[in-house]
């Protein structure tokens, strides 16, 4: 898909490939050292509270920039199912697992585009990606089985959640390349933070005790990590992945999680986490079935 895009689009392409695997792979980290002083919702809270902070600029000083207003029910759902819920899913997730492992499953984000896209966006599918969607499912569901010894034991509910989290990245996805993709993408990515942001807010500072964890030893250190958590991983991250969509297609925006895990791995490794043989086999199955995905699908500009 790369090679069928023009050559100044191909190298735009790759950079933010590049840019958003190392912002999104070292987002599961992030959230992992965020969790030692918060709880999982005051992290994802958090999280799209320093989002919408981040991006409320763009809505005040949009100058020109307009969206219809019929477009903003689609904003309000990709906001809805591209980050507020899988912000929540994935910080109780890695309470339970690697975030290393985390990572590897948001891999799947492109087989469940495609998935969607197939049942309500009149996506085509050949033998090839059904090929690749049957590789792909078995290598998660064998990672949703090794325990923290490395050997096949009972499923992991917490894996399931990042699998929910990752078909809900599958339907903005959609969503944002059927409804949205004339729509300027920070501003699109603005307004969909600020819709959950003041929900947030007041979820915070109402539902929980978080500013009293700022007395505990390393609560600063972890706020911080979700600051950077929130305005590069998400703000940020999610407005360059909004422009590639635009720019390309979902299926080939959605290839980042290639990378993602690489970057995931690495951080988790440096954090002392250990990976198994096993880890890996199933590591590079998902992999493989999300190759013959992307790869039986050529991007027509």
């Amino acid at each position: 898909m790369i090679k069928s895009l023009k050559k100044n689009d191909r190298f735009f392409a790759i950079s933010l490939l590049a840019i958003l695997s190392i912002i999104w792979g070292s987002s599961f980290i992030l959230m992992k050292k965020g969790l030692e002083v918060f709880s999982h919702t005051e992290v994802a809270a958090l999280r799209i509270v320093t989002a919408s902070l981040s991006l409320v600029g763009f809505i005040l000083f949009r100058k020109n920039a307009t969206i219809p207003r019929k477009k903003f029910k689609y904003i309000a759902l990709m906001g809805l199912v591209g980050t507020f819920i899988p912000a929540f899913l994935f910080a109780l997730a890695i309470t339970n697992l690697k975030s290393s492992i985390t990572g590897v499953l948001n891999s799947l984000t492109p087989m469940f585009t495609l998935i969607i896209g197939i049942l309500f966006f009149s996506t085509p599918l050949n033998k090839a990606q059904l090929i690749g969607l049957i590789i792909s499912f078995i290598g998660s569901i064998g990672l949703s089985f090794i325990n923290s010894s490395g050997n096949f034991g009972g499923i992991n509910f917490y894996a399931l959640l990042v699998l929910v989290a990752t078909i809900c990245y599958g339907i903005s996805t959609n969503i944002i390349k059927s409804h949205l993709s004339e729509a300027p993408a920070v501003l699109v990515t603005s307004y969909a933070m600020c819709f959950y942001g003041p929900v947030c807010f007041i979820y915070l500072f109402l539902g929980t005790d978080f500013l009293s964890k700022f007395d505990l030893p390393g609560a600063w250190v972890a706020f911080g990590y979700i600051c950077i958590l929130g305005a590069a991983a998400t703000a940020i991250g999610l407005s360059l992945f909004n422009k590639l969509i635009q720019k390309t297609s979902p299926v080939l925006a959605s290839s980042v999680t290639y990378l993602i895990p690489i970057v995931a791995i690495f951080w988790g490794v440096v954090d002392g986490e250990k990976l198994y043989f096993s880890h890996y086999i199933l590591i590079i199955i998902i992999l493989v079935g999300i190759f013959v995905i992307n790869r039986s699908r050529r991007f027509k500009a």
